[in-house]
């Protein structure tokens, strides 16, 4: 499972890998939750869960309780690209709790701890031509 960071101050995002072993303490949360950051060893955070989305790349909606999948008629919002006025359509997607087929967790950091975030927020290497 992946833990996708996203910083509204400088608008940077990172990915961090969950430890197998600490993954059971995300099961049964819900999108809108704030979670501690222990999980992904980061101390003092807090964050708080804004999406989520399985292996399949199946994205989950607040409105569909636990974590099934269910085919929504949908107008705008998650799961739906664009769209004129009027259109609708029916789309997959998963409910709003984690759950073991969890592959994706989007956060936003809501409380900052003592890492610096330089540390979290690495650049990317780039790779030298020869």
């Amino acid at each position: 499972m992946k833990i996708v960071l996203s910083d509204k101050k400088t608008g940077k995002t990172a990915q961090i890998e969950v430890q197998k072993d600490r993954e059971a303490m995300l099961l049964s949360k819900k999108i809108g939750e704030t979670i501690d950051a222990f999980p992904i060893n980061l101390e003092g955070f807090k964050l708080q869960i804004t999406g989520l989305s399985d292996k399949s790349g199946t994205p989950s909606r607040k409105e569909v309780e636990g974590s099934r999948k269910a085919k929504l008629l949908l107008s705008k919002g998650t799961g739906l690209r664009g769209g004129k006025k009027g259109f609708r359509a029916r789309r997959l997607v998963r409910g709003n709790q984690i759950s073991a087929d969890t592959e994706q967790v989007n956060t936003v950091i809501v409380e900052y701890g003592s890492t610096p975030l330089e540390q979290i927020f690495k650049p990317k290497e780039k790779k030298q031509a020869e």
